[in-house]
């Protein structure tokens, strides 16, 4: 994961409404994805850019709670052109993860060589999640990056940088990750961090 030196700061402008957060309830299929801009400073194509009412109505969570645990989380817009991902991870009932997800489409990832976003975080470690297809369980190719506590951050995440799992375990017949067949992508806090978080979010884009 590459940190980018673009220090703090605000976001970029715009005000979005609220959206319900849903609870992983499959939707009819978004739009083929288009790119809203590109981040001079850093390169980035824009794929999910969080300014935008719509985008953040096209998230929603999927928490320990479809296998009996009693963590909790949503993704809103934060009425200055970000979402906020946030919430509470439970240990009980051997739970311990909280997270949100896209509806699926095609990101128009072929030919780029990773995932980027831009972050506000509390501290806390978060997992990028990316699927290639359209099934509500199966393969997630995830990898986990820190933040710092109330300062926003650009980070780079290269493809060979993700490591194929399903339910916490690492699938070692996954085979390579294909760009092109992005369908989903996703935030997570897991790894036992027990208490309120929150992750705040400009925008997640691509680099070529």
């Amino acid at each position: 994961m590459v940190l980018l030196p673009l220090g703090c700061g605000t976001p970029r402008g715009g005000e979005a409404q609220g959206a319900d957060p849903g609870a992983g309830e499959e939707r009819g299929e978004a739009e083929e994805v288009t790119v809203t801009e590109t981040d001079r400073e850093t390169g980035v194509e824009v794929r999910a850019d969080f300014a935008q009412a719509d985008e953040v109505r096209e998230w929603g969570a999927v928490n320990d709670v479809v296998m009996g645990g009693v963590s909790s989380s949503s993704i809103r817009a934060s009425g200055e052109g970000t979402a906020v991902f946030s919430g509470e991870v439970s240990l009980e009932n051997n739970g311990g993860f909280a997270s949100v997800r896209s509806q699926p489409r095609d990101w128009g990832l072929e030919g780029a060589r990773g995932v980027a976003l831009r972050v506000r975080g509390d501290g806390k470690s978060y997992k990028l999640n990316l699927r290639t297809d359209d099934a509500f369980d199966g393969v997630t190719w995830q990898a986990a990056f820190a933040t710092r506590a109330g300062e926003w951050e650009t980070l780079r995440i290269g493809f060979e940088e993700l490591e194929p799992r399903w339910r916490g375990r690492v699938v070692r017949d996954a085979g390579e990750l294909a760009p092109g067949r992005v369908r989903t992508l996703g935030l997570l806090i897991s790894d036992k961090q027990e208490g309120p978080f929150r992750l705040e979010v400009d925008w997640i884009g691509s680099w070529r």
